[in-house]
């Protein structure tokens, strides 16, 4: 059951849904230096939930070491964070003309899922 779907249409009267831009990634290539360059697959337009994040959330978070600018994201479908045991980089999302980094998935179930942003510099 998709809980998300929903609750969604109920909980953006108060803070409406939005559209965001994802880009998988893709892995990683390596440029003449042999730096590692991340790749991404062509942007998709979805329709998301933007939040700040609750106290659970940091504290599930605490750990990470992450710092910055951070938000929840509420999307149906499924997104993934870094996962340095695969050598993966998160996806990016372009919101409101900024560029964020999925860096911690919170909640995967089958319809949807809630991950955290951190919000990038744009180079």
């Amino acid at each position: 059951m998709n809980l998300h779907g929903i609750v969604a249409p109920y909980i953006g009267t108060v803070n409406p849904l939005v559209p965001i831009t994802i880009q998988r990634s893709t892995g990683y290539t390596k440029d003449a230096s042999y730096k590692q360059v991340p790749t991404y697959a062509a942007p998709a337009i979805i329709i998301a939930q933007v939040q700040s994040l609750t106290a659970d959330d940091l504290h599930a978070i605490e750990g990470l070491n992450i710092q910055g600018e951070k938000r929840a994201v509420y999307i149906n479908g499924r997104t993934d964070g870094i996962i340095r045991e695969d050598k993966q980089g998160g996806d990016l999302v372009t919101w409101n003309g900024i560029i964020w980094l999925n860096v911690h998935v919170l909640e995967y179930w089958p319809d949807w899922c809630k991950f955290v942003i951190t919000r990038q510099d744009g180079s």
